[in-house]
């Protein structure tokens, strides 16, 4: 019996010929999660790219789902997907574009750019003063993984200090000075003068970044969280941006998503926002990240080798 193998992210026509060699004899579907019916996921075998968790509830044939994301947390919910379906996702292709997001608004935050962004709108000649630089900075990256090492990689070319902290102790990577535990947190957050999020969302990980916390952050330090938005207490944050203990914020990712009209992060001096765009498909390079470990995970499958990026459920 041919595979069935729906493909759910856009692809040009040589990144499709790259899935096909892989599998010669399946048939392909290329549609979206929005224009894919209930019928194409139930008769799928393979589903690349991320359909509504829901649709996936009465997929009996599927065998294997691998996501166009790095998160999976919609996926891996109770009854979503029977223990015998793999499930895979793109860690791995983010780190390039997530991570100069990052240093593209630590450097904003650091040399006061929304404040000229403000004063040129209103046609007004100000100066901010003082600024600061990366180089020589203390930057604490939490969460070393694709993307945090990716930032930590460019922070660390720029001249700052890196530390990395995760949930348990491995190699050092040569553009990190230090590495230690996340549990030790607290002990580092006051000497940092950058503090980045890349985590997932975890029970432990829920407001990771509270009240407590940002009351011991160095004063004038950035935070970025490009992780979930359920790491950071967001009225603890605004509190502290209001009240000059922090030199800015940048949030690509908010909790909830989308935020409300009425949020106070909207209107919270000092915060930069982005609508969790920072990833997707904005950069061309990611997509063929994706389509790379894609086409690797389909020719593991068929073959019965194993797999990249499984996800343990």
């Amino acid at each position: 019996m041919e595979q069935q193998i729906l493909v759910l992210f856009p692809m040009q026509e040589h990144q499709k010929q790259i899935l096909k060699q892989k599998a010669p004899e399946a048939v392909f579907r290329f549609t979206s999660p929005e224009a894919v019916s209930q019928e194409e996921i139930e008769n799928a075998q393979i589903i690349l790219g991320n359909p509504d968790p829901e649709k996936l509830r009465s997929a009996k044939k599927l065998k294997w789902v691998q996501l166009n994301s790095a998160g999976y947390d919609n996926y891996v919910k109770a009854g979503v997907l029977p223990q015998d379906v793999v499930l895979t996702n793109a860690s791995g292709a983010y780190g390039l574009a997530i991570s100069e997001y990052m240093i593209c608004a630590a450097l904003m935050l650091m040399k006061k750019m929304p404040f000229y962004f403000e004063e040129q709108k209103n046609r007004r000649w100000s100066d901010a003063g003082m600024v600061r630089s990366i180089y020589g900075a203390n930057v604490l990256v939490v969460g070393l993984g694709d993307i945090g090492g990716e930032f930590a990689k460019r922070a660390a070319a720029m001249g700052a200090h890196v530390t990395g902290l995760k949930r348990s102790l491995s190699a050092k990577p040569d553009h990190v000075e230090q590495i230690d535990l996340i549990s030790n947190l607290d002990m580092l957050l006051p000497q940092a003068d950058i503090v980045a999020l890349s985590l997932p969302s975890t029970p432990e990980t829920y407001h990771l970044i509270n009240r407590e916390r940002l009351s011991h952050m160095k004063p004038g330090a950035i935070l970025l969280n490009v992780g979930r938005g359920t790491a950071v207490d967001s009225e603890a944050l605004c509190d502290a941006l209001e009240q000059g203990n922090l030199g800015g914020a940048y949030l690509d990712v908010t909790d909830p998503e989308p935020l409300p009209e009425n949020d106070r992060l909207w209107g919270t001096e000092g915060v930069i926002l982005t609508p969790h765009i920072t990833g997707g498909f904005h950069l061309a390079e990611t997509l063929e990240r994706i389509v790379k470990i894609s086409a690797e995970n389909l020719e593991a499958f068929l073959s019965g080798a194993p797999m990249k990026n499984v996800v343990n459920r």
